[in-house]
């Protein structure tokens, strides 16, 4: 019996240790995959990037080829460290300090030396690169500018930095990652996969082939490709009338979000920050803080909304029922609102009524009405938050939701700030009446802005704003990131201030900007500027800003654009927004006039001019 029961253990052990053997070997691949970090040496092979299009398929951004110079830093010796620097084009203190820093990485992995060579410079050096042990080039694809706009729209590509690397297993030293615009946003489709090669090596570390005949080796797979809802000549158009001037336009089609065209000015031209010149050039762009090429003031720059705001606090009066549109307000070239406190207006006629105020953008009009909102109720506090609450249902005050990696929410204020700012309930509607005109401590963004005026256009609702129409030409479900917002406005109160949108071109402030054939509605902003220098706030020359939709009826575009010291709305800003809206519209000019005007003009010289009183310049 102990016989039978030895045997028994002895092959009970024997098929254990088999069993045990089989799923080292057949399933279990953790030695294999530890052994391999000394045995075999992993070589990807990057795809390229998906191609990006805008709305009507032009190509905006294709690929190249380019090489990176390699380095495994513990397998360089004896080589000629002098003239590899020559065919390098670097120095040698250049080459210690990347090599160093390839060795803190990993002494056994590799890491990018010299990035993104041309064709004529890896034709010189491919002939040589045996003569440098530990050295080798790796082919890649770098982007291809079609075009020289919309680089804030793009974003680049640029190395993925260290906490990426610790944070995504995806990416290595040296690989090339989106960095702002569509490019970041949109990284995990535009990179594709990469192929990995595995090689043999042997005891002294020598290549001797590929692993298990190249069983576990994959192909890289290429980006998708992106359809952009970006018209590239509208796009294209609207840098060019900005040039020589600061600000931001957006444009937005009402009846889906797409934006139409996102222009931020002054610019760059993309293909700066591709090739070996990449790093000084960015360096240059990052530290221009006069013109800030870099700065996307079409998602980024907050400005006083000014007159444009006017519409806004109508269709908050309606909605609360303080006025109609044939309720009448007297103008003496403005009106008090508190004892000893006088808002001034331009002259136009007096009373006026809803429409009359809007054609007029009658400061007297807006701040009585704006009073009468907030002292609709008992306490102030309430007032003010009702009045943020309808503000805010305008996409203004927060972030929109749309699939661009950057912005900033502007600003609407409620009763806790104004708590905080006066100390607790000591303040009453005339405390706050420059929200009446848009000013005050209002802050929206141009995009905010576009979105709000689309709200208009659609009569109390807007999509929320997007940049992506389709991917690898399936269009995108974009029931995620597009969705329907309504506004608390009734939509029986948005006709009115159309008609009075409308006359703004016909009879208002705007008829200098008219366009014969396209029915525009719109309005014209003013907006104060001030600036903070060695402590004391300096008023600077005015914003211009202008918001507009057209046709009147089914609108196709609804635009906002600021322009920064453009004095006054109808000078810059209007000009620009009928031409942009004529182009989209018609494809064609019909007002040579304001072309001219607008090419030609520069606020170069508002922007370096000196402020009284102090001894420099100021350039915002």
């Amino acid at each position: 019996m102990r016989r039978f029961f030895l045997h028994g253990l002895i092959i009970f052990s024997a098929l254990a240790f088999l069993i045990k053997l089989a799923q080292l070997q057949l399933v279990d691949n953790a030695y294999e995959i530890l052994s391999n970090n000394i045995a075999i040496k992993k070589v990807y092979d990057y795809p390229e990037r998906g191609y990006i299009f805008d709305r009507n398929g032009k190509l905006m951004v294709t690929n190249q080829p380019s090489y990176d110079i390699m380095v495994i830093p513990k397998d360089v010796k004896d080589i000629d460290v002098d003239e590899l620097c020559t065919l390098l084009k670097i120095n040698r203190s250049d080459y210690d300090n990347i090599l160093k820093k390839a060795f803190n990485y990993s002494p056994r992995l590799p890491s990018v030396f010299i990035p993104q060579l041309s064709k004529d410079d890896f034709a010189a050096l491919q002939e040589k690169m045996w003569k440098f042990k530990g050295f080798y080039i790796q082919k890649r694809a770098l982007r291809d500018y079609q075009t020289k706009s919309a680089s804030n729209v793009l974003g680049y590509i640029a190395e993925a930095n260290e906490q990426l690397i610790s944070n995504d297993l995806y990416y290595q030293m040296g690989d090339l990652v989106g960095i702002q615009g569509v490019e970041k946003y949109y990284e995990e489709y535009l990179r594709g996969v990469k192929g990995v090669k595995y090689i043999q090596k042997d005891r002294f570390n020598r290549d001797i082939g590929s692993y298990k005949d190249g069983v576990y080796d994959s192909l890289p797979r290429q980006g998708q490709d992106l359809e952009l809802t970006i018209d590239l000549e509208l796009q294209q158009y609207g840098e060019l009338l900005m040039q020589n001037k600061r600000g931001g336009i957006v444009a937005i089609e009402p009846a889906t979000g797409e934006i139409l065209a996102m222009i931020s000015a002054p610019s760059y031209d993309p293909s700066l920050l591709i090739g070996r010149e990449r790093s000084k050039n960015f360096t240059k762009l990052y530290h221009d803080s006069i013109a800030k090429p870099l700065y996307d003031r079409g998602l980024l720059a907050e400005y006083p909304p000014g007159s444009t705001f006017k519409i806004l606090n109508a269709l908050v009066a309606l909605q609360e029922g303080v006025i109609d549109e044939n309720t009448t307000v007297p103008c003496n070239h403005g009106f008090f609102y508190a004892k000893g406190s006088f808002m001034k207006c331009h002259g136009h006629p007096s009373p006026l009524n809803l429409n009359g105020g809007i054609y007029n953008s009658c400061n007297a009009y807006f701040g009585t009405v704006y009073k009468k909102t907030i002292d609709k109720y008992a306490k102030t506090s309430e007032g003010i938050n009702k009045w943020s609450e309808h503000v805010k249902s305008f996409g203004l005050g927060d972030f929109l939701g749309y699939d661009l990696p950057t912005g900033r929410k502007g600003f609407v204020p409620n009763a806790a700030y104004y708590d905080r700012a006066y100390r607790n309930d000591r303040w009453r509607s005339s405390a706050t009446v420059s929200n009446a005109i848009g000013q005050g401590e209002l802050l929206t963004t141009p995009i905010q802005l576009a979105n709000y005026t689309a709200a208009i256009a659609n009569r109390g609702y807007y999509y929320t704003p997007h940049i992506i129409r389709k991917i690898d030409d399936e269009s995108v479900d974009k029931s995620g990131l597009v969705k329907k917002n309504k506004t608390t406005i009734d939509a029986k109160y948005f006709e009115p201030i159309v008609a009075g949108m409308f006359d703004v071109f016909e009879k208002g402030t705007a008829r200098g900007v008219r366009v014969e054939g396209i029915e525009i509605c719109g309005k014209t902003g003013t907006a104060e500027n001030f600036a903070k220098i060695n402590g004391k706030r300096v008023q600077l020359t005015d914003h211009s800003i202008f918001i507009a939709f057209a046709p009147k009826d089914h609108p196709k575009i609804a635009i906002a654009v600021f322009v920064e010291n453009g004095y006054w709305g109808a000078r810059w800003a209007g000009p620009i927004a009928s031409l942009m809206i004529q182009k989209h519209l018609n494809d064609t000019i019909s007002r040579k006039d304001l072309e001219k005007r607008m090419l030609e003009g520069s606020l170069l010289d508002e922007y370096m001019k000196p402020i009284s009183g102090l001894p420099f310049t100021i350039n915002k």
